[in-house]
């Protein structure tokens, strides 16, 4: 019992970190699938639109393991992948580049975003003393704010990594010749196998921790 009343603390900050992770999570996963179907739709696909993909609600592009996994891990998660259909572009290797440039692009933007917020945070902050109550908000905004940096960062840069199926395996096909490219995203059907045995091995981690740690204490 003595055990069990020892890790409450814990396991309560584990759980109010999570909740604030929430927000940074859903924005950074909403946002990053909108931004693929938009620019789809921009360049002449109607797909994503039919598909009721044109829109920031997040219930619509989430998938509920991937955004689990990714609460727990903070790096590795997905969502559910907006349908496009290439024959629709005008220059489809083009077109593809595009649309997958557009997901991580948006993390970036939405990291920069989060920055220049907790940076208000702060200066709003400037003179307020631990304990009051304007401390005790101010606290977890600047929190979800430095997480909103963390976890679109890390989103980005994640997404970037040239494994099919993630964004990085497009926009690096639009550089093969046709045929190596096709081979190439064929290992698409893997990706997903070959990403969790790196994050097992501690590969993935060694990979992209110093890039993020690196990109989010440049913006913060």
């Amino acid at each position: 019992m003595l055990a069990a009343i020892t890790m409450l603390p814990n396991l309560s900050q584990t759980i109010q970190e999570i909740a604030l992770l929430v927000v940074p999570v859903l924005m950074a996963v909403t946002f990053h699938e909108a931004a693929h179907g938009f620019v789809a739709n921009w360049l002449g696909d109607p797909t994503p639109r039919l598909a009721g993909r044109l829109t920031l609600n997040p219930f619509r592009h989430l998938d509920i393991i991937g955004t689990l996994a990714f609460l727990l891990t903070r790096m590795i998660g997905w969502a559910k992948p907006v349908p496009v259909n290439p024959r629709y572009f005008r220059d489809p290797v083009r077109g593809m580049l595009l649309v997958a440039a557009a997901g991580p692009a948006m993390n970036f933007l939405l990291a920069v975003c989060f920055a220049l917020a907790a940076r208000a945070i702060e200066s709003l902050g400037a003179g307020v003393l631990p304990g009051t109550m304007a401390y005790q908000l101010l606290e977890p905004l600047l929190y979800m704010c430095g997480a909103g940096v963390t976890v679109n960062v890390a989103l980005g840069v994640f997404n970037l990594l040239p494994v099919p199926p993630l964004d990085g395996s497009n926009i690096l096909a639009a550089f093969l010749p046709p045929h190596l490219a096709a081979r190439y995203l064929d290992f698409g059907r893997w990706g997903f196998l070959i990403l969790i045995l790196l994050a097992v091995a501690g590969v993935l981690g060694r990979l992209i921790l110093p890039i993020v740690s690196f990109l989010s204490h440049l913006l913060l």
